[in-house]
């Protein structure tokens, strides 16, 4: 597990954070699909590499995850320290192939015409990752299944909202063209950083398909599993005040500093969610109308 870890602890990333309210063995466990994710996704993102090299690599990744799912000795060393627990846990290979073919998507598609097709990216690059990540916290009821779904696609909503401006640097567009058509916003004004009213009424329509989903997975978490959901429930906090803060600020992002959340504000719905936790509280944390 040392390299999992240590690429888990080099992240300042929301979802390596969470990972502290769980007990060793699934925190390890978690860190380790972390570093899995993180790797594929580095690969897909490294912009200086060809296409092809970056698409072959893919292919590489689940050819060796496949042999780490059935049984077979992997060959990269972070599917090494995964494999007894992708074991452990019944870790589906189906699930990891989806989650490569949302990295793919990334070479492919720059733009994205409708939100069926955002939410397909949504759901194979976080969906999944919510699905592979119940799996380890342990779950009684089904349902558990739809949560995941739609946690992942109401943090990846979040994600694409904070990121606009990083993602137009490299050329992409995330946020639906059939949107952008609806409050006539150009492409060229979102790759410019060009700021309006009409760019702040494009974003508060896809956040609040956002909070659509952050209400639904509230909905579909069953009582029974909640205790088991706490550092997947501190993900939807976080990823939560996020998009209060975003809404705040109406949705500029376009400025020298980005809209996140501070490190303090993220250790305090750490604590809180942990107080939460001990006390077995069940009211939501996010989604509130």
């Amino acid at each position: 597990m040392q390299q999992s870890r240590a690429l888990t602890k080099k992240s300042a990333s929301n979802l390596a954070l969470a990972f502290i309210l769980l007990p060793r063995e699934r925190r390890d466990a978690m860190s380790a699909l972390y570093a899995f994710c993180r790797a594929v996704d580095d690969v897909a993102d490294e912009d200086a590499v060809p296409t092809e090299t970056r698409r072959e690599q893919l292919a590489a990744w689940r050819a060796d995850i496949r042999r780490a799912c059935e049984n077979q000795p992997p060959q990269f060393v972070l599917n090494q320290e995964f494999q007894p627990i992708i074991q452990r846990f019944k870790l589906p290979f189906a699930l990891f192939d989806e989650l490569i073919k949302g990295c793919e998507m990334d070479l492919d598609r720059l733009r994205y015409e409708d939100h069926a097709q955002l939410e397909l990216y949504c759901h194979r690059v976080a969906s999944v990752v919510g699905l592979l990540s119940i799996e380890i916290f342990g779950y009684k009821n089904p349902a558990c299944h739809d949560y995941a779904i739609h946690l992942g696609q109401a943090l990846q909503l979040t994600n694409i909202l904070r990121d606009v401006k990083n993602d137009a640097a490299r050329g992409r567009i995330y946020l639906p063209l059939s949107e952008l058509k609806k409050f006539k916003v150009s492409e060229a004004e979102i790759l410019d950083s060009k700021y309006s009213d009409r760019y702040q009424a494009l974003a508060a329509s896809v956040a609040a398909r956002a909070r659509k989903f952050y209400q639904l997975a509230q909905s579909t978490l069953p009582p029974e599993d909640r205790r088991r959901m706490v550092a997947a429930e501190l993900m939807g906090g976080v990823y939560w005040q996020l998009l209060l803060k975003l809404e705040r600020g109406r949705f500029d992002v376009f400025g020298a500093s980005p809209l996140k959340l501070s490190k303090p504000h993220k250790l305090a719905l750490i604590f809180k969610s942990w107080l939460r936790h001990v006390a077995g509280s069940t009211s939501p944390s996010y989604g509130q109308p």
